[in-house]
């Protein structure tokens, strides 16, 4: 099945970095609009969906107040992570979420509106 790269930008009315970077790089952040419940160990992230689903990834790449990369260990692709980019708007202040993952082409619509449901969570949640 053929794979596709997505990257996704959301404009948040977000003038903290600090807030923005919690939500997007520590399991607390995380658990308020990525998944029910995640645990870290070093480089091992823990994500919990209800009560049965659990995706193990590991931390490949971070640059603190910018960007977060996980790849799943379950997947068969090493290339393949998602991402959690933070970007500053300079005319604005407010910041720019990127996110860079990868689906199934036929899945690609689906997996965007995943997203996009997942970051109105965090703006909710954040007061973005």
């Amino acid at each position: 099945m053929e794979r596709e790269k997505i990257h996704l930008e959301y404009l948040l009315n977000a003038t903290s970095k600090s807030i923005l970077w919690t939500a997007i790089s520590t399991p607390t952040g995380l658990e308020g609009w990525f998944a029910d419940r995640v645990q870290s160990d070093d480089k091992i992230v823990s994500f919990f969906w209800g009560k049965t689903e659990r995706r193990d990834a590991e931390i490949i790449a971070v640059r603190a107040y910018s960007f977060i990369r996980f790849r799943w260990l379950d997947n068969e692709k090493p290339r393949e992570y998602f991402e959690l980019k933070m970007t500053n708007n300079e005319l604005t202040n407010d910041f720019v979420l990127e996110i860079t993952d990868f689906t199934n082409a036929d899945e690609a619509n689906d997996w965007r509106e995943l997203w996009e449901s997942q970051v109105d969570t965090l703006r909710r949640t954040c007061g973005f």
